[in-house]
Order: C-alpha cells, then sequence, then structure tokens
C-alpha cells in the first residue's frame, strides 16, 4: 500500500540503473539504444527529486549523511517509471459486446454502424456522474501503478457534446487532486461525430470551435487538443479548424493520424507543430521523411493492433531508421485496446515492430516524456528531476518484454513517494 515517504532513499544494489540522461530531447536513430546504464547503479533522492545518480558505493557516504532510508534493489532493473502518452482513462462500463462481434467477424466500422464503437461510450458516459466516472477511473490508475507507469496522458472524447466533454474534462481534474500518478489532460475534440449531428459534420465542427474549445480554456481542463483525423471519422481541414482554434487559446495539438487509411493527417500534424502523431499503421515513405525532419514525436500503439487482431503495425523500424522520434503507449480504452501494461507494450514493439529491447525502453519513458513535453522533468534519472522510477524483478532489462504479459515491477516512485510496493 502507498505510504508517506521520509525526506530521502537511496535505492542501492541495482544490477542495471538505467538512467536515460541526456538532454531533453527526443532521442533519434542509434540514441534510442542509448540507455545511460550504471552496474550496480543507485538513486539517491531527497523529497520529490533526485538528488544524485551513481554507483552504490559512490553514494554510500552522502546517503549516510542525509540519514536516506536504504532500500536494497538485490540485483535487480531500476529505471525511469514509464511514461503513457496516450489513453482514454475516463470511460464507464465496457465495450465487450464489440469485442464479441469482431470475433464474430464484424469490423471496426461496421460496429459502430451498429450502434457500438465510440457512440456506446457515449451512451454509457451520459448516464453516469462524475463521482462513478472518478471512481471507475481510479481503480484503472491503481493498476498502472501496479505496472510501472509514472506519468498518464488522458483524453476527453467519450462525451460527444459540449456539456459532456465538459463534464468528462472535469472528472479528470477530480480525478487529479489526490492522485498518485500525474496525469496530463488533454481535450480529444473531434473523436465522433454524434449521432444528432448525422448529415452535419461541419455545424458540429462549429460547435468545437465556438463553444466546446472557449469553455475548456476558460476553466483551464486541458493543456493539449486532439483530434481523430481518419476514414469515416474528420477531414484534415475539420481538424485544422479545430486545432486553429485551439492554439489561439494556448492548447498545444497532438493527432489521431493514418491509423485506418492515409489521409494526410500525419503532415497536418507536422504543419500544426504536434507535440505527437499517433498510431501512424498507414504512413508513407513520405511521411516518414516528413515525420523524421519534425519535431513532432511518432507515438505507436501496436496494443489497439494486438487486440482488433490486425496483422499490420506501425512501421517502427523504417522510422526509427530515418531520423524519426519515435514513442510509445498503451493507447488504454475500452474499445480496441484495454491494455495498460506498458510492459506488455514493449513486447509487441520488440516481437511484432522489431524494436529491439533498449529502444523500446527509450520510447516508453524519455520520448514519452517528450510526446508531453514533459522531458525537462521526468522520462530520466538524473539530479534535479522528479524522483520517478520503478524497480523491476529482472536482472537484465531485455527480460522485460522477453517475458510477456508479466508485470515484473515490484516498487513504483512517483515525485520521492513510493505509490506500490508488491506484498
Amino acid at each position: 500500500m502507498p505510504h508517506t515517504s521520509p525526506p530521502s532513499f537511496f535505492f542501492r544494489n541495482a544490477a542495471q540503473l538505467l538512467t536515460l540522461s541526456g538532454p531533453p530531447v527526443p532521442r533519434r536513430g542509434a540514441a534510442l539504444g542509448e540507455l545511460g546504464m550504471i552496474p550496480r547503479g543507485g538513486v539517491l533522492t531527497e523529497g520529490v527529486t533526485i538528488l544524485a545518480v551513481g554507483s552504490t558505493r559512490s553514494l554510500e557516504r552522502q546517503a549516510l549523511r542525509l540519514r536516506a532510508e536504504a532500500i536494497d534493489c538485490r540485483g535487480r532493473v531500476v529505471m525511469p517509471g514509464f511514461i503513457d502518452s496516450h489513453t482514454h482513462l475516463i470511460f464507464a462500463g465496457s465495450r465487450v459486446d464489440d469485442y464479441e462481434l469482431r470475433l464474430r467477424g464484424k469490423t471496426y466500422e461496421e460496429i459502430a454502424q451498429a450502434g457500438g464503437g465510440i457512440q456506446s461510450s457515449a451512451r454509457t458516459i451520459r448516464k453516469s456522474g462524475i463521482p462513478s466516472l472518478v471512481e471507475h477511473a481510479r481503480k484503472f490508475l491503481d493498476q498502472f501503478a501496479a505496472h510501472g507507469t509514472t506519468t498518464v496522458e488522458v483524453k476527453s472524447g467519450y462525451g460527444l457534446d459540449i456539456a459532456q466533454e465538459l463534464k468528462v474534462l472535469r472528472a479528470i481534474r477530480s480525478l487529479q487532486t489526490g492522485a498518485a500518478l500525474e496525469l496530463v489532460p488533454t481535450l480529444l475534440a473531434l473523436h465522433a461525430l454524434p449521432s444528432s449531428f448525422r448529415g452535419r459534420s461541419e455545424k458540429y465542427v462549429e460547435e468545437v470551435i465556438t463553444r466546446l474549445v472557449p469553455g475548456v480554456a476558460h476553466e483551464k481542463l486541458a493543456e493539449f487538443i486532439d483530434c481523430f483525423c481518419d476514414r469515416g471519422a474528420f477531414s484534415v481541414e475539420d481538424c485544422r479548424h479545430v486545432f486553429d482554434a485551439g492554439r489561439k487559446f494556448g492548447l498545444t495539438p497532438r493527432i489521431h493520424a493514418e491509423q485506418l487509411a492515409r489521409t494526410g493527417a500525419t503532415r497536418l500534424g507536422i504543419e500544426v507543430d504536434a507535440a505527437s502523431a499517433d498510431h501512424l499503421d498507414k504512413l508513407s515513405a513520405g511521411d516518414i521523411r516528413a515525420l523524421a525532419r519534425s519535431n513532432t514525436v511518432a507515438t505507436l500503439l501496436p496494443g489497439a493492433n494486438f487486440h482488433l487482431g490486425l496483422r499490420q503495425y506501425p512501421p517502427a523500424r523504417k522510422l526509427i531508421d530515418a531520423g524519426a522520434a519515435v514513442a510509445l503507449a498503451t493507447d488504454f480504452n475500452p474499445g480496441t485496446s484495454p491494455t495498460l501494461n506498458m510492459q506488455f507494450i514493449m513486447s509487441l514493439a520488440c516481437t511484432q515492430m522489431r524494436m529491439t529491447p533498449a529502444e523500446a525502453i527509450a520510447a516508453s519513458t524519455v520520448n514519452g516524456a517528450c510526446a508531453l513535453r514533459r522531458a525537462d522533468r521526468v522520462g530520466s534519472l538524473e539530479a534535479g528531476k522528479q524522483a520517478d522510477l520503478i524497480v523491476l524483478d529482472v536482472g537484465d532489462y531485455r527480460e522485460i518484454p522477453y517475458y510477456f504479459a508479466v508485470n515484473h515491477c515490484v516498487m513504483t516512485v512517483k515525485r520521492g513517494k513510493i505509490v506500490y510496493a508488491r506484498k
């Protein structure tokens, strides 16, 4: 169970301490596989921040002077907490009906047209109050912590009208109060067209621009603004208008791009300086080159491909080899990726997308932090950064994805406080 931390901890005797140290910028190309490993390493924390990182022996005297509480990591791997930069945490119920329909051969689009999919989640949101949404999400947050995630991006998007979207974002704000983990709120302004606006998408986009975006900005409910720009969702022009509105209010774009079809969404993301472009299953060679030249992080979500039973995965190898900044995230949501285990996402990245274990770790930590514009404070273990770290019950970091679908995490520390410890 979580407990209040003393002023200082000394995490000692890590077989491999993965620091991911370096400038607060995305790792690209060969640098993506550089983990900044310290054998027999240690981390000294003071309050919410990291005081020093080095070999266990080099930190012993300083730890004694501080009277730091020693935590023997007993030859395990210690690394930064996972940064999950794409989730849809706030929902009600589940979508097991959709799951079974897919197993019987129905496509994502067919299920949506029959009233399932996002519309189904919107109906359950409408029936739920903020307290029940918060309680439902809090149970999942406990599991995020238990699996080693310390920072979680959280999108709205299941409200599908102005009042309901504001309700979801207020639920995120309520969830932030007292949350052990760091939550990063995103307004998913265009997700699916509400049934009441069928055939009138331009009118809905206008309402989002004139009512939803200003309302969110007035209450300071989000840092980012997102759009689902894809076949059967919203057009490049729809999303461009919404991003322009959001940027006027200081909201940073991020974009669901090229998941179902190539629409030009990635190029739009680059154009509006999006923090990240996510999914990216249907990229062209030109898109890959453009991402490599940009500051937009390519966030890959293989959990959705796995759950949907798809054979094609995002082209991680081509992106990395071209020099794009690649991150990994769960896409945790009730319809297409009901997993919150970043360790499993790493396994998928390695086996299905041919990333190396080292690349998968960097993509799940420091590059995820870059996708959330937080690399100056989280994503690596360095003096002055937040004391966000995890202890994994393996002796070699490559065993994290190798033993797939296993939770190796035995301890999670957020801002210098132990928020999970395996009994």
